[in-house]
Protein backbone atom coordinates (compact mmCIF):
# COMPACT_ATOMS: atom_id res chain seq x y z
CA UNK A 1 0.00 0.00 0.00
CA UNK A 2 2.88 2.37 0.71
CA UNK A 3 4.19 1.75 -2.80
CA UNK A 4 0.72 2.33 -4.28
CA UNK A 5 0.29 5.62 -2.45
CA UNK A 6 3.79 6.69 -3.46
CA UNK A 7 3.05 5.94 -7.12
CA UNK A 8 -0.21 7.90 -7.00
CA UNK A 9 1.56 10.90 -5.50
CA UNK A 10 4.39 10.58 -8.01
CA UNK A 11 1.95 10.50 -10.93
CA UNK A 12 0.34 13.73 -9.72
CA UNK A 13 3.73 15.45 -9.46
CA UNK A 14 4.77 14.17 -12.90
CA UNK A 15 1.60 15.58 -14.49
CA UNK A 16 2.20 19.00 -12.91
CA UNK A 17 5.82 18.99 -14.10
CA UNK A 18 4.80 17.89 -17.59
CA UNK A 19 2.23 20.70 -17.88
CA UNK A 20 4.72 23.24 -16.54
CA UNK A 21 7.48 22.21 -18.93
CA UNK A 22 5.13 22.06 -21.92
CA UNK A 23 3.72 25.55 -21.25
CA UNK A 24 7.21 27.00 -20.73
CA UNK A 25 8.53 25.48 -23.97
CA UNK A 26 5.44 26.55 -25.94
CA UNK A 27 5.01 30.00 -24.39
CA UNK A 28 8.51 31.44 -24.20
CA UNK A 29 9.17 31.84 -27.97
CA UNK A 30 6.34 34.34 -28.41
CA UNK A 31 7.38 36.31 -25.32
CA UNK A 32 10.93 36.52 -26.66
CA UNK A 33 9.75 37.68 -30.08
CA UNK A 34 7.16 40.18 -28.84
CA UNK A 35 9.12 41.35 -25.82
CA UNK A 36 8.20 40.71 -22.20
CA UNK A 37 7.23 44.32 -21.44
CA UNK A 38 5.20 44.76 -24.63
CA UNK A 39 3.46 41.44 -24.06
CA UNK A 40 2.56 41.90 -20.39
CA UNK A 41 1.93 45.65 -20.36
CA UNK A 42 0.69 46.33 -23.87
CA UNK A 43 -2.88 47.64 -23.89
CA UNK A 44 -3.88 46.54 -27.39
CA UNK A 45 -4.63 43.04 -28.64
CA UNK A 46 -5.08 42.80 -32.41
CA UNK A 47 -3.72 39.39 -33.33
CA UNK A 48 -5.24 39.28 -36.81
CA UNK A 49 -4.50 42.86 -37.92
CA UNK A 50 -2.13 43.71 -40.76
CA UNK A 51 0.27 44.95 -38.09
CA UNK A 52 -0.61 42.68 -35.16
CA UNK A 53 -0.40 43.75 -31.53
CA UNK A 54 -0.11 41.28 -28.68
CA UNK A 55 -0.58 43.26 -25.48
CA UNK A 56 -2.40 41.26 -22.80
CA UNK A 57 -2.68 43.83 -20.01
CA UNK A 58 -6.47 44.15 -20.56
CA UNK A 59 -6.81 40.37 -20.17
CA UNK A 60 -4.66 40.29 -17.04
CA UNK A 61 -6.52 43.13 -15.33
CA UNK A 62 -9.90 41.71 -16.34
CA UNK A 63 -9.01 38.29 -14.91
CA UNK A 64 -7.75 39.88 -11.68
CA UNK A 65 -10.82 42.11 -11.26
CA UNK A 66 -13.24 39.35 -12.21
CA UNK A 67 -11.68 36.80 -9.88
CA UNK A 68 -11.42 39.32 -7.02
CA UNK A 69 -15.06 40.31 -7.47
CA UNK A 70 -16.18 36.69 -7.50
CA UNK A 71 -14.18 35.96 -4.34
CA UNK A 72 -15.54 39.05 -2.56
CA UNK A 73 -19.10 37.95 -3.32
CA UNK A 74 -18.74 34.18 -3.20
CA UNK A 75 -16.44 33.54 -0.22
CA UNK A 76 -18.61 35.16 2.48
CA UNK A 77 -21.75 33.46 1.19
CA UNK A 78 -20.02 30.08 0.84
CA UNK A 79 -18.29 30.34 4.22
CA UNK A 80 -21.45 31.30 6.10
CA UNK A 81 -23.37 28.52 4.35
CA UNK A 82 -20.70 26.01 5.41
CA UNK A 83 -20.90 27.23 9.02
CA UNK A 84 -24.68 26.92 8.89
CA UNK A 85 -24.56 23.37 7.51
CA UNK A 86 -21.79 22.13 9.82
CA UNK A 87 -22.70 23.76 13.13
CA UNK A 88 -26.16 25.33 13.15
CA UNK A 89 -28.69 23.74 10.79
CA UNK A 90 -30.93 20.85 11.92
CA UNK A 91 -29.87 17.54 10.31
CA UNK A 92 -32.84 17.32 7.93
CA UNK A 93 -32.47 20.90 6.71
CA UNK A 94 -28.71 20.48 6.39
CA UNK A 95 -29.20 17.34 4.28
CA UNK A 96 -31.59 19.18 1.95
CA UNK A 97 -29.27 22.18 1.53
CA UNK A 98 -26.27 19.88 1.04
CA UNK A 99 -28.12 18.07 -1.74
CA UNK A 100 -28.81 21.39 -3.45
CA UNK A 101 -25.13 22.34 -3.15
CA UNK A 102 -24.10 19.01 -4.68
CA UNK A 103 -26.51 19.57 -7.57
CA UNK A 104 -25.07 23.06 -8.03
CA UNK A 105 -21.61 21.52 -8.33
CA UNK A 106 -22.81 19.10 -10.99
CA UNK A 107 -24.23 21.73 -13.35
CA UNK A 108 -21.98 22.13 -16.45
CA UNK A 109 -20.37 25.52 -16.89
CA UNK A 110 -22.06 25.98 -20.26
CA UNK A 111 -25.44 25.84 -18.49
CA UNK A 112 -24.35 28.59 -16.12
CA UNK A 113 -23.30 30.61 -19.14
CA UNK A 114 -26.55 29.93 -20.98
CA UNK A 115 -28.72 30.98 -18.04
CA UNK A 116 -26.55 34.03 -17.50
CA UNK A 117 -26.82 34.98 -21.17
CA UNK A 118 -30.60 34.50 -21.30
CA UNK A 119 -31.55 35.89 -17.87
CA UNK A 120 -28.76 37.90 -16.25
CA UNK A 121 -27.44 39.81 -19.29
CA UNK A 122 -30.88 41.18 -20.36
CA UNK A 123 -31.70 42.03 -16.73
CA UNK A 124 -28.45 44.01 -16.32
CA UNK A 125 -29.08 45.76 -19.64
CA UNK A 126 -32.57 46.87 -18.57
CA UNK A 127 -31.63 47.66 -14.97
CA UNK A 128 -28.67 49.89 -15.79
CA UNK A 129 -29.98 51.14 -19.17
CA UNK A 130 -26.98 49.80 -21.11
CA UNK A 131 -26.68 49.17 -24.86
CA UNK A 132 -25.40 45.66 -24.10
CA UNK A 133 -25.68 43.81 -20.79
CA UNK A 134 -22.75 41.46 -21.47
CA UNK A 135 -20.10 42.85 -19.12
CA UNK A 136 -17.57 42.26 -16.39
CA UNK A 137 -20.37 42.66 -13.84
CA UNK A 138 -22.29 39.70 -15.28
CA UNK A 139 -19.12 37.60 -15.33
CA UNK A 140 -18.47 38.37 -11.65
CA UNK A 141 -22.01 37.31 -10.68
CA UNK A 142 -21.79 34.05 -12.64
CA UNK A 143 -18.32 33.20 -11.29
CA UNK A 144 -19.43 33.95 -7.71
CA UNK A 145 -22.24 31.41 -8.08
CA UNK A 146 -19.97 28.84 -9.72
CA UNK A 147 -17.39 28.84 -6.92
CA UNK A 148 -19.95 28.37 -4.15
CA UNK A 149 -20.04 24.52 -4.23
CA UNK A 150 -16.26 24.19 -3.83
CA UNK A 151 -16.10 26.66 -0.96
CA UNK A 152 -19.11 25.23 0.84
CA UNK A 153 -18.12 21.57 0.56
CA UNK A 154 -14.46 21.93 1.56
CA UNK A 155 -15.18 24.43 4.35
CA UNK A 156 -17.95 22.25 5.79
CA UNK A 157 -15.65 19.21 5.80
CA UNK A 158 -12.94 21.22 7.57
CA UNK A 159 -15.38 22.48 10.21
CA UNK A 160 -16.71 18.99 10.87
CA UNK A 161 -13.15 17.72 11.34
CA UNK A 162 -12.53 20.02 14.33
CA UNK A 163 -12.28 17.83 17.49
CA UNK A 164 -15.37 18.01 19.68
CA UNK A 165 -13.14 18.53 22.73
CA UNK A 166 -12.25 22.03 21.50
CA UNK A 167 -15.88 23.08 21.38
CA UNK A 168 -16.78 21.36 24.64
CA UNK A 169 -13.94 23.15 26.42
CA UNK A 170 -15.10 26.49 25.04
CA UNK A 171 -18.69 25.87 26.12
CA UNK A 172 -17.51 24.77 29.57
CA UNK A 173 -15.73 28.10 29.97
CA UNK A 174 -19.02 29.92 29.41
CA UNK A 175 -18.86 30.82 25.71
CA UNK A 176 -22.08 30.71 23.71
CA UNK A 177 -22.54 28.34 20.79
CA UNK A 178 -22.01 31.10 18.19
CA UNK A 179 -18.91 32.39 20.02
CA UNK A 180 -17.53 28.84 20.09
CA UNK A 181 -18.14 28.40 16.38
CA UNK A 182 -16.41 31.62 15.31
CA UNK A 183 -13.67 31.78 17.95
CA UNK A 184 -12.76 28.11 18.25
CA UNK A 185 -14.08 25.98 15.38
CA UNK A 186 -13.38 28.42 12.54
CA UNK A 187 -9.75 29.19 13.59
CA UNK A 188 -9.11 25.47 14.05
CA UNK A 189 -10.44 24.80 10.53
CA UNK A 190 -8.66 27.78 8.95
CA UNK A 191 -6.35 25.66 6.78
CA UNK A 192 -9.29 23.79 5.25
CA UNK A 193 -11.23 27.01 4.72
CA UNK A 194 -8.18 28.55 3.04
CA UNK A 195 -7.96 25.47 0.80
CA UNK A 196 -11.58 26.06 -0.23
CA UNK A 197 -10.74 29.65 -1.14
CA UNK A 198 -7.80 28.43 -3.25
CA UNK A 199 -10.11 26.03 -5.08
CA UNK A 200 -12.61 28.83 -5.60
CA UNK A 201 -9.93 31.13 -7.00
CA UNK A 202 -8.71 28.37 -9.31
CA UNK A 203 -12.26 27.75 -10.55
CA UNK A 204 -12.92 31.46 -11.08
CA UNK A 205 -9.67 32.35 -12.83
CA UNK A 206 -9.72 29.19 -14.96
CA UNK A 207 -13.33 29.35 -16.17
CA UNK A 208 -13.83 30.04 -19.87
CA UNK A 209 -17.11 28.78 -21.29
CA UNK A 210 -19.53 30.53 -18.94
CA UNK A 211 -17.49 33.73 -18.97
CA UNK A 212 -17.28 33.93 -22.76
CA UNK A 213 -21.09 33.80 -22.91
CA UNK A 214 -21.78 36.64 -20.47
CA UNK A 215 -18.75 38.95 -20.62
CA UNK A 216 -18.98 40.05 -24.27
CA UNK A 217 -15.50 38.78 -25.24
CA UNK A 218 -14.13 42.14 -26.43
CA UNK A 219 -10.50 43.04 -25.74
CA UNK A 220 -11.24 46.24 -23.78
CA UNK A 221 -9.55 47.57 -20.68
CA UNK A 222 -11.70 46.38 -17.78
CA UNK A 223 -14.76 48.39 -16.78
CA UNK A 224 -17.62 47.07 -14.67
CA UNK A 225 -20.33 47.54 -17.28
CA UNK A 226 -18.39 47.10 -20.53
CA UNK A 227 -17.65 44.00 -22.60
CA UNK A 228 -14.35 42.42 -21.62
CA UNK A 229 -12.17 39.42 -22.34
CA UNK A 230 -10.47 37.21 -19.74
CA UNK A 231 -7.18 35.34 -20.15
CA UNK A 232 -9.07 32.07 -20.51
CA UNK A 233 -11.54 33.39 -23.07
CA UNK A 234 -8.72 34.92 -25.12
CA UNK A 235 -7.23 31.45 -25.55
CA UNK A 236 -10.56 29.70 -26.10
CA UNK A 237 -11.88 32.17 -28.67
CA UNK A 238 -8.84 32.19 -30.97
CA UNK A 239 -7.05 28.87 -30.61
CA UNK A 240 -9.23 27.08 -33.19
CA UNK A 241 -7.96 29.23 -36.08
CA UNK A 242 -4.67 30.61 -34.74
CA UNK A 243 -1.34 29.94 -36.41
CA UNK A 244 2.22 31.18 -36.30
CA UNK A 245 3.00 33.91 -33.81
CA UNK A 246 -0.65 34.27 -32.86
CA UNK A 247 -0.80 30.63 -31.76
CA UNK A 248 2.46 30.97 -29.84
CA UNK A 249 1.09 34.08 -28.10
CA UNK A 250 -1.97 32.13 -26.98
CA UNK A 251 0.33 29.55 -25.38
CA UNK A 252 2.10 32.45 -23.69
CA UNK A 253 -1.24 33.60 -22.28
CA UNK A 254 -1.81 30.10 -20.93
CA UNK A 255 1.64 30.23 -19.31
CA UNK A 256 0.79 33.56 -17.63
CA UNK A 257 -2.49 32.10 -16.38
CA UNK A 258 -0.69 29.05 -14.99
CA UNK A 259 1.84 31.25 -13.20
CA UNK A 260 -0.99 33.33 -11.71
CA UNK A 261 -2.57 30.26 -10.16
CA UNK A 262 0.76 29.01 -8.85
CA UNK A 263 1.52 32.44 -7.35
CA UNK A 264 -1.84 32.56 -5.58
CA UNK A 265 -1.22 29.12 -4.08
CA UNK A 266 2.23 30.11 -2.86
CA UNK A 267 0.98 33.36 -1.29
CA UNK A 268 -1.92 31.71 0.54
CA UNK A 269 0.25 28.84 1.81
CA UNK A 270 2.86 31.33 3.02
CA UNK A 271 0.23 33.35 4.88
CA UNK A 272 -1.13 30.20 6.53
CA UNK A 273 2.31 29.08 7.66
CA UNK A 274 3.01 32.50 9.17
CA UNK A 275 -0.31 32.40 11.00
CA UNK A 276 0.42 28.96 12.45
CA UNK A 277 3.92 30.04 13.41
Amino acid sequence: MNLLFFLCGLIAVVFVLFISIYLIISGLPAIKEIGLVDFLFGTKWASTAAEPSFGILPFILTSIYGTAGAIVLGVPVGFMTAVFLAKIAPPKLAAAVRTAVDLLAGIPSVVYGLIGMMVLVPAVRELFNLPDGASLFCAIIVLAIMILPSIISVSETALKAVPKEYEEASLALGATHIETVFRVSVPAASSGIAASVVLGIGRAIGEAMAVIMVAGNVANMPSLFSSVRFLTTAVASEMSYASGLQRQALFSIALVLFLFIMLINVILNTLLKRKKG
